[in-house]
């Protein structure tokens, strides 16, 4: 399985959410120049995730998007499945013979295992983490 730009962007928009997470909404436009993406293409992403229930837009001048729910609440496999589809290593595996049907059944499992375990949380937690772990060295 291949993740799209769709999937990646996607994430990108719901992880800076989560990082703004409780001081308002944040504009498509900031994430887009903060991360040197097209805004009119998150435009594109930010729709679907709105109508599955995953963030909320604010109107007005200082509007944007805040997340619909907690970021602990938030996981990535929801976020990949609005965009991307079903998770699926490779198409029509009902058909495969069953040794590598078995085999690619074993792979979505895993996949969506790791999905459906992380949350938007997670990632920011993790994101902290790294940058606390990190050595200054001065020369």
């Amino acid at each position: 399985m291949k993740i799209s730009t769709k999937g990646r962007y996607g994430l990108t928009i719901m992880l800076e959410l989560a990082r703004n997470h409780g001081n308002g909404p944040i504009s498509l436009k900031t994430i887009a120049r903060e991360k040197g993406l097209s805004e009119h293409y998150l435009e594109q992403l930010a729709s679907p995730l709105k109508n599955a229930g995953l963030v909320k837009s604010v109107r007005g001048a200082y509007g944007g998007y805040v997340l619909a729910q907690d970021p602990r609440d938030i996981k990535t496999g929801d976020i990949i499945r609005v965009l991307e589809g079903p998770i699926t290593p490779v198409e029509g595996m009902e058909d495969e013979e069953p040794a590598k049907q078995a085999l690619w059944i074993r792979i979505r499992d895993a996949v969506k295992d790791v999905l459906d375990t992380t949350t938007l949380e997670d990632l920011r937690r993790h994101e902290n983490d790294q940058h606390q772990n990190t050595y200054m060295f001065y020369i």
